[in-house]
């Protein structure tokens, strides 16, 4: 800005005169008048999840899975290996151990994130280093001992299988849970206040969204331990693919060992390829780098 003692004559490009006074256009402004090209437009994100991603463990298991298939074909079964693999056995097994898998982690999430959120609220933050020496005492049970003391009280089935596992697999999403909300900046949680948001909008809008990450990466540990847990359920009558593990063991039969092997590894890697997924396509796009 200058004064009005400006020499008359011819003003420079984008210099205009109010009240006496001389003023400069922005830069920025006279390009776009001249007919300049606009700023870029910011990059559109680019898809979160990549073909690789998406097909290279799908590929690779049904290969191993054809595989077994086709070595399963021509392998020579006694009797007893066809008993113990013949009249759809195999697919109910499986399917026993899907439901330990999916109604284990349901329980495990249904109780460790509302205790999670419990825990770091301020009326209940004394509290927490008795519910995590209890987590962390579950977990490091051993769970087939875990699993006979529960089978002891509650008797050979399912429940005490299901049980085990739930104890089993509290931890990593408990543990998650609150380090993924005691990481959240104060300073934003003080904003989200300052505008007048309740304390369930807070919680609902600022602080869950920002710990998602944290609370998937320990939904996807409970997943894989609760699919290898879930073998050790037939020692107290659940099912499940330790069936066939146990019976290839007891009765020496490589093929019915073989087969509820490669079933669990298979399954464990879909469950943690699922997950994965579930992780990068549920966090906030926000919370990504470049965003």
């Amino acid at each position: 800005m200058s004064g009005s003692s400006r020499p008359s004559g011819r003003r420079p490009a984008g210099e205009h005169e109010v009240k006496g006074l001389a003023f400069q256009d922005d830069p920025g402004d006279r390009d776009e008048e001249e007919g300049g090209a606009p700023p870029p437009s910011p990059v559109a994100a680019g898809p979160r999840v990549g073909w690789r991603k998406l097909t290279f463990l799908p590929v690779v298991l049904i290969a191993v899975l054809l595989a077994t298939w086709l070595w399963y074909r021509q392998a020579d079964l006694d009797a007893l290996s066809q008993n113990a693999l013949g009249n759809g056995q195999v697919t109910k097994a499986l399917w026993q151990h899907v439901q330990l898998t999916v109604i284990s982690t349901f329980f495990v999430l249904i109780i460790a994130i509302p205790l999670g959120i419990l825990l770091t609220r301020k009326a209940f933050r004394k509290a927490t280093p008795f519910a995590m020496a209890f987590a962390n005492m579950g977990q490091a049970t051993p769970a087939i001992g875990l699993l006979a003391l529960l089978v002891i009280w509650l008797g050979i089935g399912r429940r005490a299988a299901l049980i085990g596992i739930i104890i089993y697999a509290v931890l990593p999403v408990l543990s998650n849970t609150i380090a993924g909300l005691k990481a959240n900046d104060p300073t934003l949680l003080e904003a989200a206040r300052g505008i007048g948001m309740s304390p369930l909008g807070v919680l609902t809008r600022v602080e869950l969204p920002l710990a998602v990450p944290l609370i998937l990466a320990g939904v996807r540990t409970a997943l894989v331990l609760n699919v290898g847990t879930a073998t050790l359920a037939t020692f107290g009558g659940g099912g499940g693919l330790g069936v066939l593990i146990t019976t290839g063991i007891t009765s020496q039969r490589m093929p019915v060992l073989v087969l509820g092997s490669i079933l669990t590894v298979a399954l464990a890697l879909l469950v943690d390829w699922l997950a994965s997924l579930a992780e990068l396509l549920l966090r906030p796009r926000g919370l990504e780098v470049g965003t």
